[in-house]
């Protein structure tokens, strides 16, 4: 597991441009982490390193927001609304995987058929300073 200390949204951004240089077309990426914790934050970095920063939005009611430029394909989900894995799979959802970056908040709802290399990202406040946030990631093999 890796540790980061995130100070502010500037940085949680800048960590997640970097982040995600390394990402590919098949990954899949958990984010978990209380309502304000930086999710939305982070997938703005991942977004603006693929120039589609202008485009991002919360996709709490409409499930999954697409995001496409020339070179890749980023799928931005809320599960927050599902009841399990099954509302997942009866919307679809799983045929996102391997057609692009899939990012999820609130996988935790459907980790029974999430795949085994999902990469899981938790994003905690500092109790000490209501800017900073704590970001652990584990990846899963």
């Amino acid at each position: 597991m890796q540790e980061y200390i995130s100070k502010n949204e500037t940085d949680t951004i800048a960590f997640a441009k970097n982040f995600a240089k390394n990402l590919s077309k098949d990954d899949i990426i958990v984010l978990s982490g209380d309502l304000g914790s930086g999710k939305t934050k982070f997938t703005q970095g991942i977004l603006e390193l693929f120039g589609l920063e202008n485009e991002i939005s919360s996709p709490t009611f409409t499930i999954v927001n697409e995001y496409k430029n020339e070179s890749i394909s980023i799928y931005h989900f809320d599960v927050y609304r599902l009841n399990n894995e099954d509302d997942f799979l009866d919307i679809g959802g799983d045929e996102y995987f391997g057609k692009g970056i899939c990012i999820i908040e609130w996988g935790e709802i459907i980790k029974p058929i999430l795949p085994p290399n999902t990469i899981w990202i938790d994003f905690k406040k500092d109790e000490n300073d209501e800017n900073a946030r704590i970001i652990n990631i584990k990846f899963e093999k």
